[in-house]
This record gives structure tokens, sequence and C-alpha cells, in this order.
């Protein structure tokens, strides 16, 4: 059987365990990028390579190659999409064994937090935001506050806030929360404060004066560009890193993190807060925060408390309020 042939068959298994289109794109890379490489080692083209050739020595010199030219992280990324498709070629009888046992592959690197650095640089961020300081041909300073705002408060990834619909603001006055549609299908609810709801509504009247024949209907995208369309991921990450640059709080961003500090931030200060373990997983929609540490899911009652005792609330309920 042919590799893409049996590459097609991986993807066709997979679609019940619907993988977002973000995770099936970085297999299809993984799985195309190594599979070119493998194709030279075997000086065959990659539309005739075959299963039966994809011996260890074959992937450990194609990884190889492939180690030269990308980090360790794609490295690693790349062995588990490798090792899952061979898993599936051995479940179906395509090999009679997994070779990637005997591929080496980087050790994983520990998961260090990155928060923004600075104790009050939070506070300073989301009142220059407030202010408008982000300069351009059209401020937007209820959206800057917003974005940051879901970082900081809520914990959310780029993804995440980018998924985010009208629709996901859910509750009563007082009790909202946001439904999030998170990493590995696990959806998680966040409690949110009044003063975030403010924010929201602040930004929600400020869209409807720019685009008065816009779509606000329950299924439309929550945070728009300037076009009204839903935000990108380029235009995301665009929009916190000139967030930061403008506010001067550049250099206390943790190399590497960006907008994901915003999320670190959130998770560093709920610790500190006293927040347990327990609350922050299911606050930040992990399964667990250490290999050894089931996953344990928290009350409602007690991630609210949680995230009310988040003191960056504070610098929310000292922001001026904007009339749309």
């Amino acid at each position: 059987m042919r590799v893409l042939d049996a590459q097609d068959s991986f993807f066709l298994a997979r679609r019940p365990r619907k993988d977002s289109p973000h995770t099936t794109a970085a297999y299809r890379r993984d799985l195309a990028g190594v599979t070119a490489l493998l194709a030279e080692v075997c000086s065959t083209p990659p539309d005739g390579l075959l299963v039966a050739q994809l011996t260890a020595g074959n992937l450990r010199a194609a990884f190889g190659v492939f180690a030269d030219s990308h980090a360790k992280s794609s490295v690693l990324r790349a062995w588990s999409t490798w090792n899952q498709f061979l898993t599936f070629c051995v479940a179906e009888d395509l090999l009679p064994g997994n070779p990637m046992g005997a591929v080496a592959r980087p050790k994983t690197p520990p998961l260090v937090p990155k928060p923004l650095r600075g104790e009050d640089t939070p506070e300073r961020l989301l009142e220059a935001a407030a202010e408008g300081v982000r300069k351009g041909r059209d401020p937007w300073p209820e959206r800057d506050v917003l974005v940051i705002a879901l970082g900081l408060v809520a914990g959310l990834r780029s993804a995440e806030m980018r998924t985010l619909t009208l629709a996901s603001v859910v509750g009563r006055p007082g009790e909202r929360r946001l439904h999030v549609a998170g990493k590995g299908n696990r959806d998680r609810s966040v409690p949110i404060e009044p003063a975030m709801d403010r924010i929201i509504e602040q930004y929600l009247v400020s869209c409807r004066a720019r685009f008065p024949r816009g779509r606000f209907d329950r299924g439309s995208a929550l945070l728009r560009d300037r076009r009204g369309e839903p935000i990108g991921r380029g235009g995301l990450e665009y929009l916190v890193r000139s967030c930061f640059r403008w506010a001067g709080l550049h250099d206390r961003v943790p190399s590497g993190a960006n907008l994901h500090a915003l999320r670190h931030t959130f998770a560093t200060r709920l610790a500190e807060d006293g927040a347990s373990a327990s609350e922050i997983m299911a606050l930040l929609g992990h399964a667990s925060l250490a290999t050894s540490q089931n996953y344990i899911e928290a009350t409602a009652r007690e991630r609210r408390a949680a995230v009310a005792g988040n003191r960056t609330y504070a610098s929310l309920n000292r922001l001026p309020g904007r009339e749309g």
C-alpha cells in the first residue's frame, strides 16, 4: 500500500474524533514534511513510497534531516504525529510493528510559565489600552481592552478567543460566564465578574456603531477585525504585540510568549492569590498540570470565587466607561 493512501485512511479514521482544523492541518504538515524526506532517502517519488519502506533505518535518516532545519518542539510534534500514524498502520495490519521506538527524539522541555514581568504590568497594560495609547489609522480601544482582559482575567488562548461568539457569553447578570471551546475538544465555562461583563458590553456597543449593517446574531464572532470580519490569528497577535509596544511594556514580555503571556499571568496570579490546583486546572482547560496529577473538576462556586479573587479585576473596575 502506498504511504499517501495510508495517510488518507489515517485521517478518515480520525474523523469521529472531531479534531480541530488547526490540529488536522498540523498533522498533515508533519506527515507531508517527513514523507518528502523519506522519498529522498528511498530515492522514490513521494506518491510511489510504500508503507513497507517505513523502516526504522529510513525513518531515522529522514528525521535526522528534518531535525537539522527544525526546532526541538517541531521535531517532537512531528515524532508524535508519525507515532500515531504508524500505530494506526500496525492496527490496520499494514506493518508488523511500530518502528518509531527506534527513532530518537528530543527530550520534552519543561513547561515553564511565562507571565508578564513586573508586578504592575497587567494594570499598566489595561490602563494604557483603555486610554487609547495604541495609535493607528482607526483606534479601537474598546476592542484592545477586551482582548487583553480575555487573557488576563479569563486565561483564554488565541484560538479560544477567535472561536468566541455572542452566544459564548451566558448566564444571568451578576453570574455571567464564558463558554469556551477549549483545546483538545475540552469545553469549559469560565466565570466573569460584572466588570468584565461591562467591558464586553462596551465593546459590543462600539461594534454596532462601527458596523451598523453588520450581523450580530448569537452565532456571530465576538472579536472582529476593522472590516467587521472575524479576527484572524495574525491580526490578534499583532493587536496584543502593538499594545505592549505602545504602552512601553514590550521589554516585560517573556521571549516567545506575547498573547500567551496574558494567560500565564492569569494562572500565576490565581496561584499567588490562593486558588487551588483543581481550580486552576478547570479554569485553564488543562487535563492536568502535572503528568502525575489527574484532572479534578471544581464546582462552579469554587471557580467563581477563584476568579473573583483575581486582583486584575480591580483594574477593570477602575477603567472609565466609554459611550458608544
